[in-house]
């Protein structure tokens, strides 16, 4: 882990809290690089990094923390703090425990979590994984619940799981809360679990920016884990008469989204149809403000294109994960290299994450005969490469406004993206541009190699057409996706939170951590 900054509570107060899952600083990606440029952009303003990760091994940042960041916390998903191997009335903790818990496995939310911040908050330091998952009370209290939830399902997948879920909201819940004026989750799940505490516990402003939709893209993993439920069928469309261990994750995690909507005091998305998902999971439509994603359209803008005689070159740029979907991008590459056989179809991205993924993917380009075709380069500096670039391929399964359409489309290079997100709206153009400014590159269905290949196909081989989405997909960017524009508004709403008073939730009751 990193030692560049102190953690809480010793960190200094700082103006705003910033509380990642799974991503920034450890991760590279579209989100962890918004939320870089974003605390680059307000120099002024100090910053503390709540990084919530799986568990405690050894991790390298991708990013050089800026000077601004004051403090760096991380929470431990898998392996909260053992704290004390025997409390007074643990057990009469435990079973208090066990009604708010059930609630959260069906449907509950911003209530039942003010419960267990209660019953927590006053043994905080003393109580942990050894009372609250390892003792004879906590496996009782999970033989309860299984017997209630879920009678039919095996009681092992039960206990697993229900550990596993139980593992990331102790560990939120335990750890030690920064100062801060306002708090900022960069997505609901566990994130937005410790800013509803922050917001309970301190009263300060919570708010929440969600670039993609939590629970949707669980809802993708959780529907095709096998370890999840064996003997089940793991497809996107399952029928089934009776509540399982997967109802259970889903329903569990929609509650920690709904508990973390009504604890902030603004939630922010890219495009409409987030905002869509967001009120049918019980969001506020008062507090729904869309907010896109901007790039540096001047530095990117200045990219030079190459026009030396070299192959066609197309690109995906990302992380090679399967929610990615790059064995789809392989497969077109082998269909476009059919008929343009000097191809190169890069992969741009990191590919330390899903080590068996990638390995994956580099069989079907064996397979196919792409080892000339297909290069891994691994993370790259985008700058360099998007001047040899023809056209982006983004073959993603979910998605919510890609970065690499916008600094693509800055650079002048089209994109044929899938119909997730908002890829349309940045590919084709939102319902009220005007004048409209036509195609910066194709949408396509999901998991469709040949409708890939043949879009791509077009913008490779008739170069006028590739030259107008160039330009229309340049000008789209400049006109209304230049970060110069979306910093001045985070900067108003952060001013706005910032001055606000305190506004504390748990009367009294004597919290671990107060406002800056």
């Amino acid at each position: 882990m990193t030692g560049q900054r102190p953690s809480a509570p010793s960190a200094p107060p700082a103006d705003v809290c910033l509380l990642m899952e799974g991503s920034y600083p450890y991760v590279a990606g579209g989100v962890s690089t918004w939320t870089h440029d974003l605390i680059r952009a307000h120099g002024d303003l100090g910053f503390h990094v709540v990084a919530l990760v799986a568990d405690r091994n050894d991790r390298r940042p991708a990013y050089e923390l800026p000077p601004n960041v004051t403090g760096l916390t991380h929470v431990f998903l898998q392996d909260p703090d053992p704290g004390w191997l025997w409390l007074p009335g643990a057990r009469r903790l435990v079973d208090a425990l066990e009604a708010p818990l059930t609630r959260l496995q069906q449907q509950g939310g911003l209530e039942e979590i003010a419960e267990i911040v209660r019953l927590i908050a006053s043994r905080r330091g003393r109580a942990g994984r050894r009372i609250l998952l390892n003792s004879e009370e906590a496996f009782r209290m999970v033989v309860r619940m299984c017997r209630r939830s879920l009678p039919d399902a095996s009681f092992l997948e039960y206990f697993w799981g229900t550990r596993a879920l139980m593992s990331g909201l102790f560990a939120t819940m335990l750890a030690p809360m920064p100062r801060a004026k306002v708090y900022h989750a960069i997505s609901t799940g566990y994130a937005g679990l410790f800013a509803a505490r922050a917001k309970l516990e301190t009263g300060r402003p919570a708010l929440l920016t969600e670039h993609g939709i939590y629970t949707n893209e669980r809802r993708i993993e959780i529907l095709m884990a096998e370890w999840l439920f064996e003997g089940g069928d793991n497809s996107l469309a399952v029928e089934k008469k009776k509540r399982d261990l997967r109802d259970l994750w889903l329903d569990t995690f929609a509650s920690y989204s709904k508990a973390c909507y009504d604890a902030c005091d603004g939630i922010y998305t890219l495009y409409g149809g987030n905002q869509e998902f967001q009120r049918r999971q019980g969001a506020d439509p008062a507090k729904l403000k869309i907010v896109p994603n901007g790039i540096d359209y001047a530095g990117y803008s200045k990219v030079t294109r190459d026009g030396s005689d070299r192959p066609p070159t197309i690109a995906l740029i990302g992380r090679v994960v399967p929610i990615k979907d790059v064995k789809t991008y392989i497969r077109t590459a082998a269909i476009l290299r059919e008929e343009i056989p000097d191809l190169k179809a890069m992969i741009l991205g990191p590919l330390e994450e899903d080590p068996g993924y990638v390995e994956e993917c580099r069989t079907i380009v064996k397979h196919l005969g792409l080892e000339e075709t297909v290069i891994f380069a691994g993370r790259v500096k985008l700058t360099d490469w998007l001047g040899r670039i023809d056209a982006v391929a983004l073959t993603s399964v979910s998605e919510a406004q890609p970065l690499v359409i916008l600094e693509a489309g800055a650079s002048g290079v089209p994109t044929v993206a899938t119909d997730v997100g908002s890829c349309a709206e940045l590919i084709l153009g939102r319902p009220d541009e005007n004048p409209p400014l036509g195609p910066g590159g194709a949408i396509t269905p999901l998991a469709s190699p040949l409708d890939t290949a043949r879009e791509l196909r077009a913008l490779l081989l008739d170069r006028p057409w590739r030259e107008r989405c160039a330009e229309a997909i340049r000008q789209r960017v400049a006109r209304y996706y230049d970060k110069v524009e979306i910093d001045r508004i985070y900067r108003a709403i952060y001013d706005e939170h910032i001055a606000m008073p305190d506004r504390p939730i748990l009367a009294g009751r004597t919290m671990s951590a107060g406002a800056a």
